[in-house]
């Protein structure tokens, strides 16, 4: 029996980590709108266009992202990296989908200091979020199709939603769709510290490392991990952390890179580079330790339920981020119809969602710079 394309043995060739890089570097530029929109941008470039994996092995790799600590679509990125090209695809994944934003963003943190916070932030943001609920809402619907083919999944995935909604911490959620799928499906065989302290480069490495090797969830977590951290420690003002996450969603790439400003407000380009290397450091070991994970679960019938669970758990928390953000997003009748328009463009006309997010940017712009001009 052949073996489905993505369990066969990695041969790596000449040209497949620079397929990798090409591809982590195109979306380290052009990956706007936070994790859930990386992830959908992903999917769209692995499975959609280039047939490297399936849906179903996607979705598992994204359930078992969702258990290991760092930042999410990063760590999606890599995982496709190391399967198609080995240990220099893990490479050229991570470095090729971080070193861009951390790049923008450390220009921005650079402008920020001189300048101040730019009023076009907004005028990005208000273009760009209707077109990532679209972008994410078409990924969520193609894995969806995987998930509810069970009721058991469609149930887990529905309570993930709810209990994301209603506040419910993202690690506990997953474990409990892991753990609940076991039980119904046997239930269904059966049946059928905060002070001032000094600013030190040694200080800011160590508390970015701990972030990046003990946070969970997505890059929406970062903003209590670095409150509790650097605020606190009178190392940055509550405004200049709002300012860092805001450069972190509205530049492409991982929402991580709001390390890479943090460091520089705090030590200048010493401190935007080991922020960077810290928090982003755990991930490439995460990956390169879990990255023949996936089809060992599938091997044993009790593991690969678990997955299924976690699976279905992870997607309705992807569903809940967007119903979040459709909140903030959709917030005019300008903003509905472009997020209408980005539909019909990526269902019916197939578009690149890169075009459609970098398109949504700019109108974002324009739209803002007409109504200064009132």
């Amino acid at each position: 029996m052949t073996k489905p394309k993505h369990l066969e043995p990695t041969r790596p060739e000449p040209s497949r980590w620079l397929e990798v890089l090409f591809l982590a570097a195109r979306l380290g530029f052009t990956a706007f709108g936070g994790p859930a929109a990386h992830i959908a941008m992903l999917r769209e470039q692995v499975v959609t266009r280039r047939g490297w994996q399936s849906d179903a092995h996607f979705l598992d790799l994204l359930g078992l992202t969702n258990l290991i600590p760092g930042p999410n679509s990063t760590e999606m990125v890599m995982h496709v990296g190391l399967e198609r090209a080995g240990w220099r695809g893990l490479l050229a994944a991570g470095l090729g989908f971080i070193l861009p934003a951390a790049g923008i963003t450390l220009a921005l943190a650079v402008a920020y200091k001189e300048f101040g916070s730019s009023p076009q932030l907004k005028g990005v943001l208000y273009g760009l979020k209707p077109v990532v609920i679209a972008v994410v809402s078409q990924a969520i619907w193609g894995l969806a199709q995987l998930v509810f083919k069970s009721w058991t999944s469609s149930l887990i995935a529905v309570l993930a939603v709810i209990g994301s909604l209603l506040g419910g911490p993202e690690l506990p959620i997953l474990f409990a769709g892991a753990a609940l799928i076991v039980v119904l499906e046997r239930i269904q065989k059966t049946q059928n510290l905060n002070a001032l302290e000094p600013v030190t480069l040694t200080g800011i490495f160590l508390l970015f490392l701990k972030i990046g090797a003990t946070i969970y969830g997505s890059g929406y977590v970062l903003l209590a991990f670095l409150r509790g951290e650097f605020v606190t420690r009178g190392w940055i003002t509550q405004a200049q952390l709002l300012d860092a996450i805001a450069i972190g969603q509205v530049t492409p790439g991982p929402v991580f890179s709001s390390a890479t400003f943090v460091g520089y407000l705090i030590a200048g380009f010493p401190g935007a580079a080991l922020a960077t290397l810290a928090i982003f450091g755990p991930a490439f070991l995460f990956v390169a330790l879990t990255g023949s994970l996936v089809s060992r679960l599938r091997q044993h019938p009790i593991s690969s339920q678990l997955l299924n669970g976690l699976n279905a758990a992870a997607l309705g928390l992807m569903a809940a981020v967007t119903l979040e953000l459709a909140r903030s997003a959709l917030i005019d009748a300008w903003t509905v119809a472009l997020a209408l328009g980005s539909v019909i463009a990526l269902v019916r006309f197939k578009i690149n969602s890169t075009w459609l997010v970098l398109a949504g940017a700019l109108l974002g712009l324009i739209h803002a710079g007409l109504s200064n001009s009132r």
